[in-house]
């Protein structure tokens, strides 16, 4: 997502929403309407902000390990290869949260599952994939993070 231009609307909805999607059986028309703007509308700009890489998906975050599996993963990639590793791993939709680090493992993500045997399999399938060694570091402690950003336009 690099120099593209987003507007108020693009811009609010990846501000507001981090958080606090509403759990209505209609949310999209909610948020629209908290937003101003047809439903429509809101659908349209959402496809358009995932066919741009501003979002990768729209989802519930749950406790890890409390449904499925889940580990954070960490990888060593020369810097002139880094962008092109990470649309590679970014494909997989078991990844999320993919981002860069200053240190020898730079590419850091967490991965979730079904269960321990598809984590495992596409922790595999990453290695063979970009030829990297992926270092999975598992949870052994549960510690609220909140991943939400505040967006500097």
């Amino acid at each position: 997502m690099h120099n593209i231009q987003l507007n108020s609307l693009e811009k609010r909805l990846l501000n507001e929403y981090q958080h606090s999607m509403p759990l209505t059986e209609q949310p999209y028309l909610q948020m629209a309407e908290q937003l101003g703007v047809s439903e429509k509308s809101l659908l349209d700009t959402l496809t358009k902000l995932k066919e741009l890489g501003a979002i990768s998906r729209i989802g519930a975050v749950f406790r890890p390990n409390s449904i499925g599996a889940s580990t954070l993963a960490a990888m060593c990639v020369p810097d002139n290869e880094l962008l092109h590793v990470a649309e590679m791993v970014n494909r997989y939709q078991q990844v999320n949260h993919n981002y860069e680090r200053k240190h020898d493992f730079n590419m850091w993500f967490v991965l979730t599952a079904r269960d321990q045997q598809e984590l495992t399999r596409v922790l595999e399938d990453i290695e063979q994939e970009t030829g990297y060694k992926v270092m999975s570091l598992p949870m052994t402690k549960d510690y609220h993070i909140d991943l939400g950003f505040d967006l500097k336009w």
